[in-house]
């Protein structure tokens, strides 16, 4: 699954929690700068002036609504 969402340095802490819940590969990226998204620090390095894009490789339903609520487009 892959979706494009908006993030705020003071949301990525709830992010990372969420996607470390899950037992399955998250990446986060923009342009080709690509990092694991249950590394607080990657995520926090992302210029959060831009659409991140989220990639899933399996399904929680908890972080699917986390994803949907920070969504641009799914």
């Amino acid at each position: 699954m892959e979706c494009r969402i908006k993030l705020t340095p003071g949301e990525v802490e709830q992010f990372v929690a969420a996607a470390t819940r899950c037992d399955f590969d998250i990446d986060i990226s923009y342009n080709r700068y690509v990092v694991d998204a249950k590394s607080f620090l990657g995520v926090f390095g992302m210029d959060f002036s831009k659409v991140l894009t989220v990639r899933c490789y399996g399904y929680d339903s908890d972080f699917d609504a986390l994803l949907r609520s920070k969504a641009i487009a799914c």
